[in-house]
């Protein structure tokens, strides 16, 4: 598997997976502790998600203009390391407001805008050598596995700690709980036994006599135990630190040579101005539409455009454009598919059912998740071709540990057991890690019958494969209530708001089938966008359009207010519907500009 692959693939691999465990720790809990903490609605929560989502991507623009400008790529990338931590060690910090909370969230955002875009363009240089040009795409697809490895395991640790801290302060999880909480706290619970119910079954110390108490005691334990959640994902940082400090010498060095051909602002000395002006403009024309957070992002991205397109010189420009053309479809990729953090998220704790049965509960504990994957792996070795004696015997003994693990945790379940919204955020990980390979395989074998759909094809198909997992959470939709059907407005005026009664919650498969499509949409989309940026980007802009690349993502999440923005105010499956629209008419589009992209990349 990596015997074609230069050494410098597993050190960014163990880096990034580090990285990426501590980040996505942090945003499997993020918009649920703002909620949590500061009693935040879901409109208020998206717009601080995605602006967070939206900083994330576009600072990585900052750091490839850095890092093309000095080609120190390594130390840019050690830089947004330590710059992450300190921001993860803020938010341990318990009783900070909002304002400070935002600060050590920019500062993450910072951090991962070095680190990120940098690091992916250093792949790239790998491959350059034409030794290793030929398995790009692989490379970028075990790299993106590397990414997902670290995710799989985050919801596990998030919700871990939390559960552990809540139950040391004598409580269980219930995550409809703390807006409950917050409504009873404010006067606006329409029935407030319906808390007193749900206090009773989650306190540990017998029935809850003092509501109020309760509550106060509820969102503290909850927010403190998301606070050391965050401690996790600093200790992941310092992990993927060591790893780096200690290999990074087999990654690539490209400093900066006499004579090197490099991004500087003398040339073509109006293409900033201009590009400012550019941005600007289309700011405040979007801030009249929408607001000024939503403006700013595409201004911003709208001044990229126009500053890279004036300095390219004009036998790069076709590459450029081309690149240009796909960032603009992958915001529209990513403003659906980062709703799993934020609209899908509100759907797991909202309308997916809080209990379930032994067997589906083999897929929401680490232990259960890990026995039955050890089993299939056993299954897979075994039942393979050309497998030697010694291959067959380590299947052999991965079924009968893995099948014995299984059995043992599925006999000690309960008949109904509880489940964490968090937890659904491992199954798109946990898909990646799971068909990278069998993607990997279908691309080879497609290969060798000389009808591998090119990269941009990958990319198109990967927007349609995409409307359709939105399609299966839109049908699972039909004839739920509504959140916007949950308030009611009192005789005095006041609008108060009812839980979501148990006949509007649906089985978990819904919700796991629809990430399972998306993660396929995922695989044919962004690694291989990575790939096809790194392939057709000039070598003078190897950073900067990596940088792009997740400046377009950075616009796709501030465009996640959409969705956080349409709960509470539109039917659900005519919510999921918008995404559905949104994904097809990019497809529609890469797919007539197809013929320009592949001659781009050839």
């Amino acid at each position: 598997m990596l015997k074609d692959h230069p050494k410098g693939l597993l050190v960014a691999f163990f880096t990034n997976m580090g990285e990426r465990f501590g980040f996505y720790t942090m945003m499997a809990i993020l918009v649920l502790f703002l909620q949590a903490k500061f009693g935040l609605n879901e409109d208020a929560a998206g717009g601080i998600y995605s602006w967070f989502y939206f900083s994330i991507y576009a600072m990585a623009l900052l750091g490839g203009i850095i890092a093309d400008a000095t080609k120190k790529y390594k130390l840019i990338i050690l830089t947004g390391q330590i710059v992450m931590f300190c921001g993860y060690a803020l938010l341990v910090l318990p009783g900070l407001s909002l304002p400070v909370t935002v600060i050590g969230l920019m500062t993450i955002a910072l951090g991962n805008g070095f680190f990120k875009g940098n690091l992916q363009a250093v792949v790239g240089q790998m491959y350059d050598d034409p030794k290793y040009a030929k398995v790009r795409d692989n490379a970028y697809l075990l790299f993106y596995m590397g990414i997902n490895i670290g995710a799989f395991f985050a919801p596990f640790a998030a919700t871990g700690v939390r559960n552990w801290w809540l139950k040391t302060n004598g409580f269980l999880h219930d995550g409809s709980i703390p807006a409950l909480c917050h409504q009873f706290s404010e006067g606006t619970l329409q029935d407030p036994g319906q808390l007193q119910i749900l206090a009773n079954q989650v306190s540990l110390n017998g029935p809850v006599t003092d509501l109020s108490a309760f509550a106060s005691s509820y969102l503290d334990s909850f927010a403190k135990g998301y606070n050391i959640a965050f401690g996790v994902a600093a200790g992941a940082m310092v992990i993927s630190l060591i790893v780096y400090l200690i290999f990074n010498k087999h990654l690539p060095k490209k400093e900066k040579q006499v004579g090197d051909q490099t991004i500087t602002l003398s040339e073509k000395p109006m293409a900033l101005p201009i590009a400012l002006l550019v941005g600007v403009i289309a700011a405040f024309l979007i801030s009249l539409v929408k607001d000024f957070a939503s403006g700013m992002a595409i201004g911003l991205f709208a001044g990229f455009v126009t500053w890279i397109i004036m300095i390219a010189k004009k036998e790069e420009k076709s590459r450029v454009t081309a690149l240009i053309l796909v960032f603009f479809v992958v915001i529209f990729f990513w403003m659906a598919f980062h709703q799993n953090g934020l609209t899908l998220t509100f759907f797991a704790r909202d309308y997916t059912v809080k209990t379930v049965p032994p067997f589906t509960f083999m897929f929401f504990t680490l232990e259960n998740i890990l026995s039955v994957l050890a089993l299939l792996a056993g299954i897979f070795i075994v039942a393979g071709k050309k497998r030697t004696l010694n291959s067959r015997l380590i299947g052999a003994a991965l079924i009968v540990a893995g099948g014995s693990a299984a059995y043992y945790y599925f006999s000690k379940a309960d008949a109904q057991n509880p489940i964490s919204p968090e937890v659904f955020q491992s199954f798109n990980p946990l898909f990646i890690v799971t068909l990278t390979f069998l993607v990997m395989g279908l691309f080879a074998w497609l290969n060798k019958k000389g009808i591998e759909p090119s990269t941009p094809k990958k990319i198109g198909i990967g927007m349609i494969i995409a409307a359709v997992g939105f399609l299966v959470i839109l049908v699972a939709s039909l004839n739920l209530v509504s959140p916007h059907e949950l308030r009611v407005v009192d005789e005095s005026g006041v609008v108060k708001f009812n839980p979501v009664p148990d006949s509007s919650r649906v089985m978990p498969y819904w919700l796991i089938s629809s990430y399972l499509i998306l993660t396929i949409a995922e695989l044919f989309l962004s690694p291989m966008g990575l790939s096809f940026v790194s392939k057709v980007a000039p070598v003078r802009f190897q950073g900067v359009m990596q940088g792009g690349w997740l400046l377009a993502t950075a616009v796709g999440n501030k465009l996640l207010f959409i969705g956080s923005s349409f709960w509470g105010k539109v039917d659900l499956w005519q919510l999921w519907l918008i995404f559905i629209v949104c994904c097809l008419l990019a497809a529609a589009f890469i797919f007539s500009i197809i013929k320009r992209l592949e001659r781009a990349s050839s």
